[in-house]
């Protein structure tokens, strides 16, 4: 599902009204017909609405979805906000059919005075104020309605985006200002701040309204941002010869773990095999030998000089893929002996959690990185990646894309919509996973997952977004037995299989 900017919006509104065709009135009535009927889902006719509509096409919307649920039984009380004398055309229009309409509660055109009613518990409001098109944080008469709205009892449903949210950045918005919605009825497609985990105060429960916009338009229109979906998977996946064997299947080599940290390796080492590599290598610290031995015995073990912690470069010649950083740790000599495996790596690279905590103490390093390195970092990684924290999640996301196409590298930004900034400035959300996933070891999980299939032959944007979808699908089909609260990281790779089967279904 592709995500446009609200510019984008626009323009594929006039192309469908042009190529449908249909009138901009009739487009809007389709629109407020649909999300009418998704309302009416939801509540009884026995449920007083009182609807806030503002003088742009937002507001048209909420005048038509107000005289529609009149029209059902539904008693509706309409405030038109028209401070400055002047509607759009079609929300004129709207206008003009709610006045006329005999069967809505009461309609009052707000120009100067407001006296606000009474929101209370068991009432339901229609925030119709401001759509996509707002580009400034809301001040005045209309920061003050939304402070009322948002200090009520009344349950909230916005139309399009919640009144003051902006459709893309909102890293200056003033964030008393913007309506908190209890459900936002989304138009087409999610906007791009939908994806930002600091935004969902705002969104409360989302729902994506089809309105019919020219399908043609919204496949040539091209989109930096896009919601990885199941066909977009299904497509990347790799079949497996029926006369494969291991040595055809690649050849993952791990170097994680230090003592005390045993576990990292272990999951990230299950996790590569449980993605498909025929063979993995784990190096690792002598003190981690039984632990390892016990728990993986699929995987070859090579020990590090220190009793401890990873100190020894290999060589990766006879190796598919690389997988560095889960329980690391990040003493000097382990930083120095990382950075220069790195540099002398030939294959594909995967680094994490501790491989990213040195390179942000020795951020010089970044420049020796090479090309088309999968690096994961969860947000607090990322921000100590940069130097300075992020003002936000869309800071940070512009951040990403930065570094990725800087330094030609896959940022996979984790989070519940895990974003994958790729070298060319196109960013994939993922769509699966929970927060029950948010548990000690998911990441080493991730790491492990992205480097077996870095190793059986996948590329790197495909193995970054066929990993992160099965990491966040076997999270989810974990939760279906397991439960968020006592999801574990080892649940993960144990429903692996589960995720992959599913892919698999014809």
């Amino acid at each position: 599902m592709k995500i446009f900017t609200s510019e984008q919006i626009k323009e594929l509104d006039q192309y469908t009204i042009e190529h449908e065709p249909i009138a901009s009135i009739d487009l809007m009535e389709r629109a407020s017909r649909a999300m009418t009927q998704a309302i009416c889902q939801q509540w009884s006719a026995q449920t007083p609405f009182v609807v806030f509509a503002g003088p742009g096409n937002n507001g048209g919307d909420a005048l038509a979805v107000a005289r529609m649920l009149a029209d059902k039984g539904y008693q509706v009380e309409v405030f038109l906000f028209n401070v400055n004398n002047h509607l759009s055309n079609d929300c004129a229009t709207n206008k003009q059919r709610v006045e006329e309409n005999t069967r809505v509660k009461s309609f009052t055109e707000v120009i100067v005075d407001f006296d606000p009613p009474k929101l209370e518990n068991g009432m339901v409001v229609i925030d119709g104020l401001f759509g996509v098109g707002l580009n400034k944080p809301l001040v005045g008469g209309f920061a003050s309605l939304v402070k009322y709205i948002n200090h009520s009892d009344a349950y909230v449903i916005s139309l399009d985006m919640p009144s003051g949210l902006m459709s893309e950045d909102n890293t200056l918005n003033v964030s008393a200002n913007i309506i908190r919605a209890d459900r936002t009825l989304t138009l087409q497609q999610k906007k791009l701040a939908m994806m930002m985990a600091d935004m969902q105060v705002y969104i409360g429960q989302l729902e994506v309204i089809d309105i019919g916009l020219h399908q043609e338009a919204i496949r040539t229109t091209e989109a930096q941002y896009q919601v990885v979906e199941e066909a977009d998977i299904r497509q990347r996946l790799l079949t497996r010869n029926d006369f494969a064997h291991k040595g055809t299947m690649g050849h993952a080599l791990l170097i994680a773990g230090s003592y005390g940290m045993s576990g990292a390796a272990i999951l990230a080492a299950k996790a590569c095999l449980r993605a498909g590599s025929g063979k993995v290598t784990a190096v690792t610290p002598p003190k981690n030998y039984t632990a390892m031995q016990v728990a993986v015995p699929e995987v070859v073990l090579e020990m590090t000089n220190s009793l401890t912690h990873y100190d020894t470069t290999v060589d990766t010649e006879s190796f598919d893929a690389l997988g560095i950083g889960p329980g690391l740790g990040t003493a000097e000599e382990t930083a120095i002996a990382m950075i220069s495996q790195i540099r002398r790596s030939q294959c594909p690279i995967v680094a994490d959690a501790d491989a990213l905590n040195i390179l942000s103490t020795h951020r010089a390093w970044m420049q020796q990185l090479p090309k088309n390195m999968i690096i994961t970092p969860h947000p607090a990684e990322f921000d100590r990646l940069q130097g300075i924290p992020s003002n936000g999640d869309y800071e940070r996301l512009s951040k990403a894309c930065d570094m990725a196409t800087h330094q030609q590298a896959y940022v996979l930004l984790k989070g519940h919509y895990s974003a994958l900034c790729t070298p060319e400035g196109k960013v994939y959300f993922n769509s699966t996973g929970n927060s029950g996933m948010a548990t000690a070891g998911s990441g080493d999980v991730l790491t492990g997952i992205l480097t077996g299939l870095l190793s059986r032959g996948y590329t790197c944007e495909d193995a970054a977004l066929v990993g992160m979808y099965l990491h966040g699908l076997a999270g989810d089909l974990a939760v279906q037995e397991l439960g968020k609260e006592s999801l574990i990281a080892s649940d993960i790779i144990r429903f692996l299989p589960a995720a992959y089967m599913s892919l698999n279904k014809q």
